[in-house]
């Protein structure tokens, strides 16, 4: 009927202390998030495009850590760390929703790039409003179909032992690992899926940066090798950090599964990375930069 977090009940004299780091994480995370989204509305010269899809971003983000954090931080200060059986399933499901549309939702922002860098004179007419529209839609039917998917082959397999998930969240590794049914099947399909979502968005984004650095050798452009690296650095930074943490998780043997290793990896990718974001992308963006001083100088008035 439920099932218990191991989480990280293994140091519990550091229990209050992380709590209170992934408090303040979870408060500045959604903070900046909100900012960047807020920014995008009322910064006529944001928009663009590639701030369409980074206001886009900051809103799966906001979701993604809203699935994860809230319960964790419940259960760092609570004695009995449990999730009911169907809670367990929703969580999964959220968590996998969100996490495959934002593989594909990276990739769709290295494609923006492409056609900025690479197809200057046609990138208006590439990345219409409704084009940039069906790119986000198709993003979150893939999260929803391979949410589906996994979650539904996850908990349909027998649980009748042990009831204690070695992480703290429902990730499909750790909540298969106690099945007491046969898990080959779904072991296949779960790497199948990690190989089509993340591994497949992956490679399309290493196409897209492949290509526009081949635009730039060929053109021999200073000012556009300036360009380029300015508008696609940070996004391969936030690229790396996700797809490398998530790679290293999914795409590894059964046997290996359940270690304090993991844990770290998640926080990686459900912690880490969503705070991390939004400044990676502002930071050294004269576009945000430049709407932020407006918006300062409209608030001031």
């Amino acid at each position: 009927m439920e099932f218990i977090f191991i989480g990280f009940s293994v140091i519990p004299e550091l229990q209050f202390f992380l709590f209170t780091t992934f408090l303040c994480i979870y408060n500045i995370s959604m903070a900046a998030h909100m900012f960047l989204i807020v920014l995008y509305n009322l910064s006529s010269n944001l928009h663009t495009p590639m701030y369409f899809f980074l206001a886009n971003f900051s809103f799966l983000e906001e979701c993604y850590i809203s699935t994860i954090t809230p319960n964790m931080l419940k259960n760092l200060l609570s004695k009995h760390k449990t999730i009911p059986f169907l809670g367990c399933a929703v969580q999964m499901y959220c968590f996998l929703l969100l996490g495959s549309t934002e593989c594909y939702l990276l990739a769709v922002m290295a494609y923006d790039r492409y056609n900025a860098i690479c197809h200057p004179l046609l990138y208006n007419v590439i990345m219409s409003r409704n084009a940039c529209v069906k790119l986000i839609v198709n993003s979150w039917l893939i999260g929803l179909m391979a949410a589906i998917i996994q979650t539904s082959l996850t908990f349909s397999l027998d649980y009748c032992g042990p009831n204690k998930i070695n992480h703290f969240y429902c990730d499909v590794p750790p909540v298969m690992a106690l099945a007491c049914s046969d898990t080959r099947f779904n072991e296949i399909v779960t790497f199948i899926i990690v190989l089509c979502v993340a591994v497949g968005a992956f490679l399309s984004i290493i196409v897209s940066f492949a290509r526009i650095i081949w635009t730039i050798i060929k053109h021999h452009s200073s000012a556009g090798v300036k360009k380029a690296f300015s508008t696609c650095t940070s996004h391969l930074i936030v690229v790396t950090i996700f797809y490398g943490s998530v790679s290293v998780m999914y795409l590894r043997p059964k046997t290996s599964y359940g270690t304090n290793m993991d844990k770290f990896l998640s926080l990686m990718y459900t912690v880490i990375a969503p705070l991390l974001n939004p400044f990676i992308y502002s930071l050294r963006n004269n576009d945000v930069k430049t709407a932020v001083k407006r918006l300062m100088k409209i608030l001031q008035l």
